[in-house]
């Protein structure tokens, strides 16, 4: 989340209000024109409020064309109905609100049983904000099992816990390692791979890796990370070398996806070095923003010192969470959708979204100036550059151009070793119908006479030209 900083000199101009706003006589009705950077030191009617903030967001970018976003941008208007029923509960008082407590943990079951736990009865969840949240939990569940492991020489010098992921990791856990004092050891990209390599990884772990995080689904590109095969690398260096490092799969869109496409696909407690998944209901879960999912494989896997216990609210309340108040509409809505769509349903949504996803990655690739990177076959994500003889414009030149039709698609290049590399993204979900991805392009194939008649790409600061949007 970006900090707001407030401008170096405020803008002391008042808000600009159409008399037509007032509920009344246009005049004796109206409201002084509120500040922009200050409380109104007087009310205004609720119309006249709401109008304001109405006209100011018309600015923004139409969600259902954003192609940047993982996010759900579309549910049902009943949906809709549900979670204004509930946006006045708080999920953290279960006490005062069993039932939504309760769906909350029918959630947790039914994850748990799709993601085969050895007993799903005794698996251990909750639901968090979103993804970033269930990573940051999983990430202290690990650490705090290797400091159980460790505990007659931690903390010491030569004891510094170390967590090993992709360089393709998303910041969260970035943010995990740098809050909570682990070393990042990042496997870097390497030519066409553009994920982590099992091997890579297994070689950067010792006795102070709390685990390694393999990811279903990256951000970068769409790719799943080969999990079983990270699973087997490790289960030898635990024969070679009695380490023991535990794997925790980032879900956050994959996990969502492959129970119900790639059912042959084995990447979850199947696996019995996997002790933790989580997954974001607000991507492939079908659910608007926020909530994620974060499920233990037993409760060995969860120390119990992490679970709080608060007598607060009037019960006795266990815990698990970097937040504690949060509304219990995104929860209700999870519910409603795994209630709704069942596993046919969500193998028929998904199924769609795939399609639509490869079918557009065909089309770009059938214009002839493109190359695919991946074609949407695992999550319905794809990413593509410009072919090789390709010089008069760049992925950047055709990022903004496409804003121009109101189409977001973020250009970035990778990170280590790929810098090289710089790429167009495109997220499919569900609302992004086969209809939408014709008019998409038809819009990209307007664009490229102009694009090709530039004398060379028009993009001097790349860092500045789009952002990366996970």
């Amino acid at each position: 989340m970006a900090l707001h900083k407030g401008p170096g000199k405020p803008d002391e101009r008042p808000m600009s209000v159409n008399p037509f706003f007032g509920e009344a006589n246009p005049v004796v009705e109206m409201t002084e024109a509120p500040p922009k950077n200050r409380l109104p030191y007087e009310p205004m009617p609720p119309t006249t409020a709401a109008q304001i903030v109405h006209d100011e967001l018309m600015l923004d970018g139409n969600a259902r064309l954003n192609l940047a976003t993982f996010v759900t941008t579309w549910m049902e208007p009943q949906a809709g109905v549900l979670m204004a029923e509930c946006r006045d509960k708080n999920m953290i008082d279960k006490d005062e609100y069993p039932r939504t407590a309760e769906l909350e943990r029918r959630c947790v079951a039914m994850l748990a049983d799709l993601w085969h736990a050895p007993d799903p009865s005794a698996a251990v969840g909750c639901s968090t904000t979103g993804s970033s949240e269930a990573c940051m939990l999983a990430g202290m569940a690990l650490k705090r099992r290797w400091m159980r492991r460790n505990a007659d020489r931690y903390p010491s010098a030569d004891a510094r816990p170390n967590l090993v992921m992709g360089v393709n990791v998303q910041v969260c856990w970035e943010k995990f390692c740098n809050f909570w004092e682990v070393e990042a050891r990042l496997v870097p990209m390497e030519g066409d791979r553009y994920h982590l390599d099992p091997q890579a990884a297994a070689e950067l772990c010792d006795e102070n890796t709390i685990g390694v995080v393999g990811i279903l689904g990256s951000t970068f590109d769409g790719s799943y990370e080969p999990i079983a095969d990270l699973c087997a690398t490790l289960d030898d260096l635990q024969a070679r070398t009695g380490l023991d490092v535990p794997v925790h799969v980032d879900g956050a869109s994959g996990a969502m996806v492959a129970p119900f496409l790639d059912e042959d696909l084995v990447w979850d407690f199947r696996l019995p070095r996997v002790a933790s998944i989580n997954t974001s209901g607000h991507k492939y879960g079908l659910v608007y923003p926020g909530v994620g999912w974060a499920l233990w494989r037993d409760k060995e896997a969860l120390p119990e010192e992490l679970v709080f216990r608060v007598n607060y609210l009037g019960g006795d309340m266990p815990t698990f969470a970097l937040n504690f108040s949060r509304p219990g509409a995104q929860v209700v809505a999870q519910y409603y959708t795994f209630l709704r769509l069942g596993r046919e349903g969500f193998r028929a949504v998904q199924q769609a979204t795939r399609d639509v996803a490869r079918g557009l990655a065909d089309r770009i690739e059938a214009l002839g100036d493109f190359r695919l990177l991946t074609r949407g076959d695992e999550l319905p994500v794809f990413a593509f550059t410009t072919a090789e003889d390709v010089t008069a414009y760049d992925v950047f030149d055709v990022s903004r151009r496409l804003r121009e039709n109101g189409w977001l698609v973020p250009a970035y290049t990778f990170p280590p070793n790929r810098e090289d590399l710089a790429v167009l993204r495109v997220v499919c979900r569900n609302g992004f119908s086969a209809d939408l991805a014709e008019m998409f392009t038809e819009d990209l194939r307007r664009l490229l006479p102009e694009l090709r008649r530039q004398s060379h790409p028009a993009t001097k600061d790349r860092e500045a030209a789009t952002g990366f949007h996970h």
